[in-house]
């Protein structure tokens, strides 16, 4: 039987080794053709979700937390307003999911609590890209027109950048969400026993 003590060591270093992982993963990320080429996908998430669901929201969103100030240290570029844009919609997905899924933990609560965390970060997405990085991005990338004529390449009817960000930062975003969870789903049992510390 674990002491207290040994849950909370064994619980810090669960997160900080899928914090490594999630740091990797940010770094693995890609473009996709249906939006703007500095828009990225990745699934450092992943791990994030996994601690939430196996540990609770905290180590999560400390996953999150930590994964983006190694980020910020080894491969940052925006001054650090990239990595806080994504602690901010990473936390509010995982936690959350894992603040659902602790209620009451069944595979089925376990869907909706991510479903409902990726909605709560795709409907976050639209204020925090609006008011913290795209103001950045567009000293970076030649003034706001140029960020939307970006989007426009994609499709010419989209004006303004509230717009933008609705048609396709928001669904993108749930996406992405949603991409981290089935991975989730397919990993979690196998990965479960050793996430908690039991055979």
């Amino acid at each position: 039987m674990q002491t207290a003590n040994t849950s909370n060591l064994r619980k810090l270093t669960v997160t900080a080794m899928l914090s490594a992982v999630a740091a990797v993963l940010m770094f693995l990320d890609f473009s996709l053709p249906v939006i703007p080429s500095f828009v990225k996908m990745d699934v450092s998430e992943l791990p994030a979700l996994l601690a939430a669901f196996a540990l609770g929201p905290l180590p999560g969103i400390g996953v999150c937390l930590v994964k983006n100030l190694l980020n910020l240290v080894f491969h940052g570029s925006t001054g650090g307003i990239g990595e806080l844009c994504n602690f901010l919609l990473g936390a509010a997905f995982v936690g959350t999911a894992g603040l659902l899924y602790k209620r009451r933990k069944t595979r089925r609560t376990a869907i909706l609590a991510s479903l409902a965390g990726a909605a709560v970060m795709a409907v976050i997405s639209v204020p925090v890209n609006y008011f913290i990085s795209y103001p950045v991005y567009a000293k970076m990338f030649g003034g706001i027109d140029a960020i939307i004529g970006a989007y426009q390449a994609i499709r010419p009817g989209v004006n303004g950048l509230l717009e933008c960000l609705v048609v396709f930062n928001l669904p993108f975003t749930f996406v992405k969400g949603l991409l981290d969870a089935a991975i989730c789903f397919f990993i979690y049992k196998p990965l479960s026993p050793i996430l908690k510390g039991r055979r």
